[in-house]
């Protein structure tokens, strides 16, 4: 598909693989990994099941591979290069649903690339599959403005508030804090001031 030729190998080097402008290295990462995983297992969330949607270089992947047992994990990726790379499967999250839950989906860098109709299909599909657990890292206008580092982050992408990511994400999804989401069809296994309130 045309509108996906930008995430070519160069793209990923760039921005995950090159150690002088990528925007986060494995080490990093790992704690964000650690730190959503540790979340689970203190709230007795059972994880045997993980799609990760934009998986990019695999650093999910790698992370589970490395620090977990028994878990199915599934990559999907709007990339060719990333595809034939990696294994995953190659699925444009606007317009596909899974007929599986999964008990953590990870959604990261992916939906500020979207044109504002992909936007809700994709978090309603995503909600859909959602067992338990969402995690979403999205830029968001402020971050640009004030967060991000002006060199490494890629700043072509659909520039939006905060506040229109959350009105979407809270027609499925109640907020739990810290980029984590749990699945509105079931009961939440949080104490009631641990959730965002609303």
């Amino acid at each position: 598909m045309d509108r996906f030729r930008r995430f070519d190998e160069a793209y990923y080097h760039r921005y995950y693989e090159s150690a002088q402008t990528r925007v986060i290295s494995p080490d990093e990462h790992s704690h964000l990994a650690e730190f959503v995983f540790s979340f689970a297992r203190y709230n007795h969330i059972e994880m045997k099941s993980v799609l990760d949607v934009g998986a990019g270089i695999g650093l999910w992947k790698q992370w589970i591979e490395k620090h977990t047992k028994g878990i199915q994990y599934t990559g999907t990726e709007v990339s060719q290069a990333m595809c034939k790379k990696h294994g995953y499967q190659f699925r444009d999250i606007a317009r596909w649903r899974d007929r599986k839950k999964h008990d953590l989906i990870v959604c990261q860098g992916v939906l500020q690339y979207l044109p504002d109709p992909d936007v809700a299909p994709a978090v309603a599909n995503i909600a859909a599959m959602a067992r338990g657990i969402v995690y979403f890292e999205v830029t968001t206008r402020t971050d640009l403005r004030e967060r991000c580092d002006k060199v490494r982050t890629d700043s072509d992408i659909y520039v939006r508030n905060g506040s229109y990511y959350r009105g979407i994400f809270a027609k499925h999804l109640v907020s739990v804090g810290c980029g984590l989401w749990w699945a509105k069809d079931r009961p939440p296994p949080f104490f009631e001031l641990e959730m965002a309130g609303g």
